[in-house]
């Protein structure tokens, strides 16, 4: 008599295999969105302490990938001291946008806002800002603008905010 395994028994374990990948495939995946979520909320983070170290050093900000080496910025080489730069967080299609602030009129950038846009959100993006709100306080609403949480940090003069 020969040993082997019948159809049956083979169809079982198929079917068992099958169902096991159904349920581990999605958790994997989901897994991977949450390791690129904690890694670019933690690079927002990270960017943000560089400029303000930055600032402190030099007295200004400056060009980005001289403040920061986060490179996930739509524009490395912006000029983060030019009121009317804005780069994207963490890429070009990103939905969070950083631009320089100033509190004197006509003055140079002493400080940055961090916008989150709810509309062109993708499911990372809105996870980067929900954990960046935990991580640096970005303020999340349910308007109905483009812009729809944002968080300003003053790095000089009495205005520091933190």
């Amino acid at each position: 008599m020969k040993k082997g395994f019948t159809m049956i028994e083979l169809i079982f374990v198929i079917v068992i295999l099958g169902i096991l990948a159904a349920v581990a495939i999605p958790r994997l995946t989901a897994t991977r969105d949450d390791a690129q979520i904690a890694r670019a909320a933690t690079d927002l983070a990270t960017a943000v302490n560089d400029f303000s170290a930055y600032y402190t050093a030099k007295g200004s900000l400056g060009i980005l990938n001289e403040m920061t080496n986060v490179t996930t910025f739509s524009d490395t080489g912006a000029d983060m001291n030019d009121t009317n730069t804005e780069v994207k967080f963490p890429d070009a299609d990103g939905c969070i946008i950083i631009q320089p602030t100033s509190t004197v009129t006509n003055g140079a950038a002493n400080g940055i806002k961090i916008s989150y846009e709810k509309a062109t959100a993708s499911i990372v993006c809105k996870g980067i800002a929900a954990a960046s709100s935990k991580l640096m306080g970005l303020t999340l609403t349910d308007g109905v603008a483009d812009t729809d949480g944002n968080k300003t940090y003053n790095f000089g003069g009495s205005g520091v905010k933190w």
